[in-house]
This record gives C-alpha cells, structure tokens and sequence, in this order.
C-alpha cells in the first residue's frame, strides 16, 4: 500500500468516526470507543489534510508556472520550492506518529536492581543506581516509593524494588533494562587497581487488576520474620510476605513494612507487574519479527552501560553513545540526555522497519 493510499484509509477511518460520534451514541461502551478513537486519530488527520493540501496547492503551481505572466511564474516558483520542503517533513512527522504506541509507555514503573558480580562493591554499586533513579524522579515530580530492600552491612544493596509513579514514567525508564557495569577503584582496594563490578536492573510497568486478573486460588502465600543486613531478624512479629503464583511459578516478596497486610499489598503489585511483563513480552515477540530493530530485548542479561570513574565516561553501549558526564548522570541530572537518545533511537528503526512494510 502506497503512502498515499494509507493516508486516505486514516481520513476515511476519521470521518466515518466523526460521522458516528455526531450522530449520536447511546451505548457508554461505544462512545467511549470511538472517542478515544477519535482523539488518537485527530492530530494524524489534521496533518494529512495539511499534506493534501499542500499537494494541491504545488499541482496549480505547476500550472501557473507555464503562465506567460513572467511576474506571477516568478512568484509560483519560489512558492513550489517552499512545498517542495515543507511537504516531505509533514510526511516524515506523519510516519513517526503512525509509529505503534506501547500503551504500557503510559503507566508507572517498577523497578528491580540487584547487585551482580564483584561482591560488596556491586552492593555499594547498586545503591549508587538506586539513588541515580531516585534524584531522576524527583526532578521529574514523580514519586518514588521502596517496595523492598536487602540491605548490606556496610551500605550496599543486595537487592532492592521501587515503584515510581508519574506522568509517562515507563515509557521512560524502560530503556534502563539489563546488566549496569562499573569500573572504578573500590576503598577498600590499597593497591589502586580498578576493579569491574556490575548491577543488573529491570523495569517493569506497574500492572493494574484490569490489565492482570489473579485467582486467589492460584497463589500460595507464605508469612515468614524479617531480615535485616548480615540476617539479623529486625521484626518480632512473623510480618513479611512471599506470594508464588502457582500457574506462571512466579514469585514476589516484601518484607520492608512492619504491617503483614502492607506487605502483602506490595508483593501483589510486583507480582501483578512480573505477569503482565512476561505476558507483554511475549505478544511483542508474536508481533515483531525482528526484535533486533528495537533498541536492546529489556533482558537483565544484556551488558547496556559502562560506568567508568577514572575517565568520568559513561558509555551505553546499545548506541555507542558516550558522554564525560558522570558526576551529573549518577546524580539523575543528565540521564535524560541518555533517555532521549535511546528513544530516538528506538523510533527511527521503528519507523525505518514501517517503511519497509
């Protein structure tokens, strides 16, 4: 299907909407539908009426440049080569928003970062991750809430999960998936070698029962004691949480509030947010032929990005993308030009993988 012919089908598909939505419709379920619908389809519409428009405007331009009125071809001229410009870039800003939304790119975040190889000072790593995703979410005004947390004896973290909540937070955060390295001088190193550790991070949209329903028979709740750094029990009372869900064999657990029902609500998100993922994960595998036109797989496997402290660098290796930002990329002030670059990225093969549909 030509580019032409499938924007005729959008404005066609728009109108018939529009039609209806005046019409009247009594059915909630419906107009609800095809308002949203409508609301999807409005910006795209608006362009491609603009890009008919124009193509009109350069058809009479062709004919009034045969004109022998020197003055008015003179004036067509400049005007055609105007829209010679103009039109190719309304088309380029048409494709990226025909670009197949992740409405999962709307909701909040979950993430899970866990200390990988290199001992305590993946521990300490990792704590310096949490912290980088803590500051990027209070400038961004959203929320960010500990869910659980295994700490170290001398300040590392084994593991932790949070939840961030906001405006478009997984849409952005979802480039952060897979193996964070470090290259650095640990304290405790009396000879100045820099040691290589790693942390490994997995973001995931924070799931809703309407997106995931749970079977209550399908899950297997065990209450068990707290532990703090080192196992030492820091709760008298039996108030942390492990749910499996028995049919997927995944499991969730939160031991960081002192009340057994507030554990038990946070291990449901997560694991809600686990299943919903792995469900996500696999559609997208169904529908995409060719996951390598994406910018990583999301799997806490893959090496994405080097941390290294003697050269101030921090390199993502997705887009051999490098900047002398450390200090301010640590401290969330700079992620964003790291973010941004993997989005663009991401939406240029998407939109390079449309054009060859």
């Amino acid at each position: 299907m030509s580019l032409e012919n499938k924007f005729d089908q959008i404005l066609k598909n728009f109108e018939d909407i529009e039609s209806k939505l005046s019409e009247g419709i009594t059915d909630p379920k419906k107009f609800a539908k095809y308002s949203k619908e409508f609301s999807e389809l409005s910006p795209i519409a608006e362009k491609i009426k603009q890009v008919f428009k124009h193509k009109n405007e350069l058809a009479d331009l062709d004919s009034l440049i045969k004109s022998d009125d020197q003055e008015i071809k003179e004036m067509a001229k400049i005007e055609k080569e105007s829209l010679i410009v103009v039109i190719p870039e309304l088309e380029k800003e048409l494709k990226f928003l025909l670009i197949p939304k992740d409405e999962a790119d709307k909701k909040n975040a979950i993430i899970e970062i866990r200390a990988g190889t290199g001992g305590e000072e993946a521990a300490l790593f990792a704590a310096d991750l949490f912290r980088m995703y803590n500051r990027y979410a209070e400038i961004h005004n959203w929320k960010s809430e500990v869910m659980d947390i295994s700490e170290t004896d001398h300040d590392g973290i084994k593991e932790i999960i949070i939840n961030i909540s906001g405006k478009n937070v997984f849409g952005r955060l979802k480039f952060e998936s897979g193996t964070h390295r470090v290259q650095r001088v640990p304290e405790t190193e009396s000879g100045g070698r820099i040691h290589t550790s790693a942390a490994t991070v997995a973001v995931l949209p924070e799931a809703t029962d309407i997106d995931i329903e749970i079977n209550e028979k399908d899950l297997r709740i065990d209450i068990f004691r707290s532990s703090g750094p080192g196992g030492q029990s820091v709760n008298t009372t039996d108030s942390a949480v492990r749910i499996t869900h028995i049919p997927t064999g995944v499991i969730s657990q939160c031991q960081d509030e002192k009340s057994q029902h507030k554990n038990k609500a946070k291990a449901l998100t997560v694991l809600r947010s686990r299943i919903y993922e792995s469900e996500r994960i696999k559609k997208d595998k169904e529908r995409a032929q060719d996951r390598k036109s994406q910018v990583g797989s999301g799997d806490r496997s893959e090496r994405i990005r080097t941390y290294n402290y003697p050269q101030g660098r921090v390199t993502d290796h997705r887009i051999s993308l490098t900047l002398y930002k450390l200090d301010q990329i640590l401290k969330g002030e700079s992620l964003d030009e790291v973010i941004d670059a993997l989005r663009s990225d991401d939406n240029a093969k998407k939109l390079s993988s449309s054009n060859q549909v």
